[in-house]
């Protein structure tokens, strides 16, 4: 007797097709994870916790394919969950698929009851996601946390970036459908932390990242310039320090341009008092910034041109 075992291998193509509207002008739209109607934070966890539970009795046969990637197998053993905010109360993390051999490396994530693949949860077929969008949905957070945390892992000599709060304010780069980079504010009178009481003074840029395939291509003085656009009324903006190499060059560049922000711009340590400020275009021009070491990526900003 000749037993054939089936297996079921889902494809990024599956994943796609499953998720296609009919409407005008577009008959056959794709839909990412983002694009999706609004995802509850408490939605995403209860439903991984659902599908995590029962893992270990779903079929040996189930596996996992990208256009990137080899057929891998989803397993208890390939899945872990990772935690999304700083702050972990209520506790929020999303579940991961990994291959055997690698956790520190994200093949697809469990949204809406399937896996998607990486790359697809950064794409959007929205065509008003374009330049700098207001981050407001969960699935939107997920987005900045792929980007600092799983797509750009620092190389050598770079510092991570931290978890970011769930109420952090941020914006989203998107360019040609795609997610490409970031950027964090500290707005002014919002909590430096959790236990001192003390609030920023000013608005502070606190994050800011470009994908480094994107890179050298004027993002970084794009997100700058949004961001002082953005606090336009505010007499005095700050850049958390310290000030990376990059970062500096990309102010340079920005300051030479925006003659008027000179005076305006400052590196800042919080809660931002006097004391805490050094104004960015005289220390560039006084030299006090150290001057970009060869082959130093980028770990604030991600652009100089």
């Amino acid at each position: 007797m000749k037993i054939t075992l089936r297996v079921s291998c889902l494809t990024c193509a599956d994943r796609r097709r499953r998720f296609t509207v009919k409407g005008q002008p577009n008959r056959n739209q794709i839909m990412f994870p983002v694009d999706l109607p609004a995802l509850q934070e408490s939605e995403l966890v209860s439903r991984a916790q659902i599908y995590l539970s029962t893992l270990d009795g779903r079929p040996h046969h189930e596996c996992f394919q990208s256009s990137k990637s080899s057929k891998v197998p989803i397993t208890a053993g390939n899945v872990r969950q990772l935690q999304l905010f700083e702050d972990d109360q209520p506790p929020c993390a999303v579940l991961v698929l990994h291959p055997p051999e690698d956790q520190n490396q994200v093949l697809a994530l469990y949204v809406r009851d399937r896996w998607w693949p990486l790359d697809d949860v950064l794409r959007t077929s929205s065509q008003s996601r374009s330049g700098l969008v207001q981050v407001r949905s969960v699935m939107e957070r997920v987005v900045v946390f792929l980007l600092s945390q799983v797509v750009e892992r620092p190389l050598l000599g770079e510092v991570s970036f931290a978890l970011h709060p769930r109420t952090e304010s941020c914006k989203v780069l998107w360019r040609d459908h795609q997610a490409v980079g970031f950027y964090s504010v500290k707005p002014k009178g919002s909590l430096c932390d959790g236990w001192s009481g003390c609030c920023y003074l000013l608005p502070v840029l606190d994050t800011l990242l470009v994908r480094r395939s994107c890179r050298r291509r004027g993002l970084g003085l794009q997100i700058l310039q949004d961001f002082c656009a953005s606090f336009s009324s505010e007499e005095f903006l700050g850049v958390a320090a310290p000030l990376s190499a990059s970062m500096t060059a990309v102010c340079r560049k920005f300051l030479q341009q925006q003659l008027e922000l000179r005076e305006r711009l400052y590196e800042v340590e919080a809660p931002g008092g006097w004391s805490q400020r050094r104004n960015i275009w005289l220390n560039i021009q006084l030299g006090r910034y150290s001057p970009r070491s060869r082959g130093e990526e980028e770990t604030r900003a991600a652009s100089t041109d």
